[in-house]
C-alpha cells in the first residue's frame, strides 16, 4: 500500500485524480482557443510528451523481468509438492476457466458497445501517423499474421531475443516451461534459483512503487497531449469507457459467481454474499487483494465453514493469480484503445489478447498499478499508442475498486466450488 499514500501526504490516487484534471482542462482550453498554435505545437512537442514518454519506458523497462518473475514463482507455488493434488489442480482449473470466461465477457462487451468509435478515423489515424515507432508496429502487425503464425509464435526459438523484440506471449510461455521444470526437479540448484527469481521480482514490485510515483505528472502530460489535440470528445469517450469496464465486471459478478455458486458450490447465492460481505467491503475499500488476504481467509473459514485446508489454499493462492477482475478490465483495456485509435484488430489477434491477459492476469503483481507494464506491451504488441494508458489513469482507481472486488470474490468463490468437490457433505450445513 506504499504506492497510495505516503506519512502525512496526499494519497497517490486524489494525486492522480488531480493530474486528471489539471491535464484534462488544460488540453481542452488549449484545443479552443489555440489548437493551430505553433507554441502549443512545441510545449506538447518538447515538454508534454518527453514527460509522458520517460513514464511509458519506466513501465515497459518492468514488463520481461516482472512478468517472468510472477509466471515462474506462481507456477512453482501452484506446484508444491505438499499441495499439489487435487486440491492444486481444482484451484488451477478454476482459475484458468474463470479468467477466461471473465476476459472473454469483457472482450464481447466491449465489441458489442464498441466505447472507443466516435472520433472521425482521420483523427485515430493522425495521432498514429505522429509515431513513426508505432505506425511501423501497425504494418509490422497486420502483414502475414495468421492462425498458424501466432500457434508458432507461442514457442521461441530464442527467448532472450523474444524479450528483446517485446514479445510477450513467448517470454510467458518460457516462463511457464521454466516455472513447471523448477517445481519437478525441487533440488538445491533450482532452490537457489527460486530465491533469485524471487528477489527479482521483489526488486520489481519497489521498482512499481517508485514508478507510480511518477504517475500524477504522467497523467496530466498524457492527458494533455491527447486532448490539445482532440479537445473535449475524448472526455465523451472515457465516460463510455468506464461504464463498458463496470457493466463487463457487474455481469460477472452478479451472473457469473452466482451461477458457480448455485449449480457447482450448491450453495445459495444469497447467503454466499451476505456471508462474504466483510471481504468484498475490504477490497472495495483497499483496491488490494493482499492487504484483504486476512479477512478473506477469515470470511472462508468462520464465516462461509470452508475447510482450512481448502480456505488457506485457494484463497492464499487466489490473492496473486486469481486475477479474473484485472484480466478482464485488461482486454477491454486494449480493445478500448484499439478502437479509440482506429487499430482494427482481427479474431486470431482478439485471441492472442484474450490469451495474454489470462496469462497477464496471474502474473499480475499485486500491487496498484502492477498490472500497466502488462497493458503497456500488449498495446505496442499490436500497434495501439501505448501513450492512451493516460486515458486510463485518471479514472483507474475507481476501476481498481471494482476489479479488486471482483477478484477477492472471485477467490472465495472458488473456495467454495473445490470445497465442494473436496468434501460432499460440506454444503448441507451452509446452503
Amino acid at each position: 500500500m506504499t504506492a497510495n499514500a505516503k506519512a502525512g501526504g496526499m494519497p497517490l490516487h486524489t494525486k492522480m485524480l488531480i493530474g486528471f484534471v489539471v491535464g484534462a482542462v488544460a488540453g481542452i482550453c488549449a484545443n479552443l482557443w489555440a489548437a493551430d498554435s505553433a507554441w502549443l505545437g512545441g510545449l506538447v512537442t518538447y515538454v508534454a510528451n518527453p514527460v509522458g514518454q520517460i513514464f511509458l519506458r519506466l513501465l515497459f523497462m518492468l514488463v520481461v523481468p516482472l512478468v517472468f518473475s510472477a509466471l515462474v514463482l506462481g507456477v512453482v507455488e501452484i506446484g508444491e509438492p505438499s499441495a499439489l493434488g487435487r486440491i492444486g489442480l481444482k484451484t488451477l482449473a478454476f482459475i484458468f476457466t474463470v479468467t477466461a470466461i471473465a476476459v472473454t465477457i469483457g472482450l464481447v462487451v466491449v465489441n458489442l458497445l464498441e466505447p472507443g468509435r466516435g472520433l472521425p478515423p482521420e483523427v485515430g489515424q493522425a495521432i498514429l501517423a505522429s509515431s513513426a515507432e508505432n505506425a511501423g508496429a501497425i504494418v509490422a502487425k497486420k502483414e502475414g499474421f495468421s492462425g498458424m503464425d501466432l500457434l508458432l509464435n507461442i514457442v521461441p526459438r530464442n527467448p532472450l531475443a523474444s524479450a528483446v523484440n517485446g514479445d510477450l506471449i513467448a517470454v510467458m510461455f518460457f516462463a511457464l516451461m521454466v516455472g513447471i521444470a523448477a517445481t519437478v526437479l525441487r533440488s538445491d540448484g533450482t532452490r537457489s534459483f527460486l530465491g533469485t527469481v524471487q528477489g527479482m521480482y521483489d526488486i520489481c514490485l519497489k521498482l512499481i512503487d517508485w514508478v507510480i510515483q511518477l504517475a500524477p505528472y504522467a497523467v496530466a502530460a498524457l492527458l494533455f497531449s491527447i486532448t490539445a489535440k482532440l479537445g473535449f470528445d475524448v472526455l465523451v469517450q472515457l465516460a463510455r469507457f468506464v461504464g463498458t469496464v463496470v457493466l463487463a465486471l457487474s455481469i460477472h459478478f452478479f451472473v457469473v459467481f452466482p451461477l458457480l455458486v448455485k449449480f457447482v458450490g450448491r450453495m445459495s447465492p444469497i447467503a454466499f454474499f451476505k456471508r462474504a460481505e466483510p471481504a468484498i467491503l475490504t477490497a472495495f475499500s483497499t483496491s488490494s487483494s493482499s492487504a484483504t488476504l486476512p479477512t478473506t481467509l477469515m470470511v472462508a473459514e468462520e464465516r462461509l465453514g470452508i475447510p482450512r485446508r481448502v480456505g488457506r489454499f485457494v484463497c492464499t493462492l487466489g490473492a496473486t493469480a486469481n486475477m479474473n477482475g484485472t484480466a478482464l478490465f485488461e482486454g477491454i483495456t486494449v480493445l478500448f484503445l484499439a478502437q479509440f485509435f482506429g487499430v482494427d484488430l482481427s479474431l486470431a489477434q482478439q485471441v492472442t489478447i484474450l490469451f495474454l491477459c489470462i496469462l497477464g492476469g496471474i502474473g499480475a503483481a499485486g500491487v496498484p498499478g502492477g498490472s500497466l507494464p502488462v497493458i503497456a506491451m500488449i498495446l505496442v504488441m499490436f500497434g495501439i499508442p501505448p501513450e492512451g494508458i493516460g486515458l486510463i489513469l485518471g479514472v483507474d482507481r475507481f476501476l481498481d475498486m471494482c476489479r479488486t472486488t471482483v477478484n477477492v470474490t472471485g477467490d472465495l468463490v472458488g473456495s467454495v466450488v473445490v470445497a465442494r468437490g473436496e468434501s460432499p457433505d460440506w454444503h448441507s450445513a451452509r446452503s
